[in-house]
Parts: C-alpha cells; structure tokens; sequence
C-alpha cells in the first residue's frame, strides 16, 4: 500500500511540476548550472568509464572467439552491438543513477531539512517548478553524454584490439560496418531520453518528499539509487520488448 502510495505521489508531482512556471530570467541560470552539475560536471567519469570498458568487451570477446575458422571481424560486429544496444545506454545510465542521481536527492534533501523549501512555498513560488523543472531541461541533453560513451567505447574496443593482437584495424572496421541497423541507434536513444526522465525525476521525489534530518538524506540517497536502477532496468526490458521483438 506504501509503494502505491508512493506512486500515486510521484505521478502528482509530475503533473504540479509544470503549474505555475518560474520566471525565465530565473529559469535560465537554474537551467545552465543544472546542465554544469549534471552534464558537464559527468563528461570525465563517462568518457573514463566507456573507453576502458569497451576495451574489456572487445579482449573477452576476443579471447572466447578462439576457433580459426571464426572471422576477426566478429570482434568488432560484437563490440559494436553490445556498447550501442546495452553498454552505453543502460549500464552507464545505471552508473549515473549513482552519481547523478544521488547528487540531485542529496541536493535537494538538504534543501528540504534546512527548510528552504518551505522557504520558497512562503514566497509564493512553486517549489517543484524551481528545483526539478531545470534537472529535467538539463537531462534533456543526456542523450549527448550517451552518444560520447558509444564513441569512447568503441574507440577503446579499437585500441585494444590494435595493441592486444587480436585482430587489425581493417578487420575490426569491418565488422563494425556489417550487417549495420540504424534502427538500433533510434532503440538506443530511445531509451536514452527514457533514462533521462527517470534519471532527472526519481531522485527528486526521493529528495523532496524525504523526512527527518541529516542522517535521512543518506538514507535518501541510497533509496532513490536503488529505485532509479530498478526503473531503469525495467525500463530497459520494456523498450527491448517492445522495440526490437
């Protein structure tokens, strides 16, 4: 009955998250040191994060493709397939649940324990307006930090194919150009901007709707990771059921 609860209130803060909209002079600065804190400020653990990973599918793959008979190209076809479908969209998305997601539920906790939330309610402002509405203008440019982890990855699979001795460059190219889908890019970004959504709002409701002091915030932050990720994985289910079957 709690989690419904739960849910129920989650989607009214939705709906009041678009009444009575801040002044865009406002707006904007909230906007653009959003897109600093969550976008910008992500880029380096991302790019890290992606390339060395990508290395790593590309050596296993490598390693568990070990008959004479099997074409190096499959190397980088299966590189290629698992950073565009899984790796960068989901896996990453899950790491930023982590880092994203808790900074926002700590962020706006600290606002609600320190009493600046009721703050701006007494103001006349709409709390929900002001501190969610730019998190979720600034996820909207999540799909721009996806796009880099699928480049970076792929570069990674590249060099460790190179320096590791598996295969050559031509034959990883070419298994990166076969059998190409660009639907698999549209599934991918897909549900890119999907995550965005959850990323941007689970965090917040964890943030804002949290009782207690200091100590809650902690735990708030480790109950909107958990949540985040459980969306994002069945989210992930859902748009492959949905898009690829």
């Amino acid at each position: 009955m709690k989690y419904l609860h739960n849910i129920g209130t989650y989607f009214l803060m939705i709906i009041e998250l678009f009444r009575k909209p801040t002044k865009w002079s406002v707006m904007k600065e909230l906007i653009l040191k959003d897109i600093d804190d969550l976008i910008i400020g992500s880029l380096g653990i991302v790019a890290f994060i992606a390339f060395f990973v990508g290395g790593v599918v590309t050596i296993q793959t490598a390693l568990n493709i070990d008959n004479p008979l099997i074409p190096k190209e499959l190397i980088g076809f299966a590189t290629r397939q698992s950073i565009l479908l899984e790796f960068a969209p989901t896996f990453m998305s899950i790491i930023m649940a982590g880092k994203v997601g808790s900074f926002i539920t700590s962020s706006i906790g600290t606002m609600r324990v320190t009493e600046q939330i009721d703050a701006l309610e007494v103001m006349g402002i709409n709390s929900l307006n002001y501190l969610v509405f730019p998190k979720l203008i600034a996820m909207a440019f999540y799909p721009f930090v996806i796009s880099i982890a699928m480049f970076l990855g792929i570069i990674g699979g590249l060099m460790a194919c190179i320096y590791g001795g598996y295969a050559s460059a031509d034959d990883f190219i070419t298994g990166l150009q076969q059998e190409f889908n660009p639907f698999h890019i549209t599934y991918a970004f897909i549900k890119t901007f999907l995550f965005a959504f959850v990323l941007a709002t689970i965090p917040s409701f964890h943030g804002y709707y949290m009782k207690g002091g200091a100590l809650e915030v902690g735990k708030a932050s480790t109950t909107s990771f958990v949540w985040t990720s459980v969306a994002i994985i069945l989210i992930n289910y859902l748009a492959t059921q949905l898009l690829l079957s």
